[in-house]
């Protein structure tokens, strides 16, 4: 199983069929994210089917239970593979967007891993809040849920061996963090029990986005 998603982040269907081209074969799940979505929807996703790897649509939808189950809904209709929804939306809204994607798995973030310690208790959430919402959002229905490397551990001792885990903030050692602020390497994420590596700058990046993909699977435990 090839554990690492490459996040498409870019600005327009180009470039990431272009990314994506140089990196088939070399990851097993494409990502794409809020900005290239809302810029140019359905075709964009129909661009990166083409290289016959699941699809990870990453809006992390977070709105009344009404408007994110018709949102879900729409979604389902573009047969993708993964969906974000932001756990801090509630059980019920966790609840709606399950009914909407029979055939996709719902993934609910916890914790942004672009917050810090000090930014996370500026906006109220618990010291304990990952786990919180992780608790919600699988016992709602979510079929696993998304956080920093730092939780990985935590997580799968509480949750158990079912949940998919799905870790971005992920950096090679030695690799800036730029502005992520809750990262880890490959390695540590998958021998804390990650399920799922989302890896954006260091492939994006890279001179050789293969060779780099290829570098952080040469890192991971068998």
């Amino acid at each position: 199983m090839n554990r690492i998603c490459a996040a498409l982040d870019l600005p327009d269907p180009q470039s990431a069929v272009q990314l994506a081209s140089r990196l088939k074969g070399h990851v097993g799940v494409f990502k794409i994210g809020l900005e290239l979505f809302v810029a140019h929807g359905r075709p964009v996703v129909e661009a990166i089917r083409k290289f016959g790897l699941p699809i990870f649509l990453d809006l992390k939808l977070h709105d009344i239970p009404q408007t994110v189950e018709g949102a879900a809904r729409g979604a389902a209709k573009l047969s993708v593979q993964y969906l974000t929804v932001h756990a801090s939306g509630g059980a019920e809204m966790i609840r709606a967007a399950k009914r909407a994607l029979p055939d996709t798995k719902l993934l609910a973030v916890t914790v942004l891993t672009s917050l810090d310690e000090a930014e996370q208790r500026a906006i109220g959430i618990p010291q304990d809040g990952v786990l919180r919402l992780a608790r919600l959002a699988v016992q709602a229905g979510a079929d696993g849920v998304v956080c920093s490397p730092q939780e990985v551990a935590m997580l799968r001792q509480e949750l158990g061996p079912a949940p998919l885990l799905v870790v971005p903030g992920i950096r090679p050692a030695g690799a800036a963090a730029q502005d992520q602020r809750r990262t880890g390497t490959p390695r540590e994420a998958v021998q804390a029990g990650a399920s799922l590596l989302v890896v954006g700058r260091p492939l994006r990046d890279a001179p050789d986005p293969a060779a780099a993909a290829d570098s952080i699977a040469a890192e991971l435990p068998a």
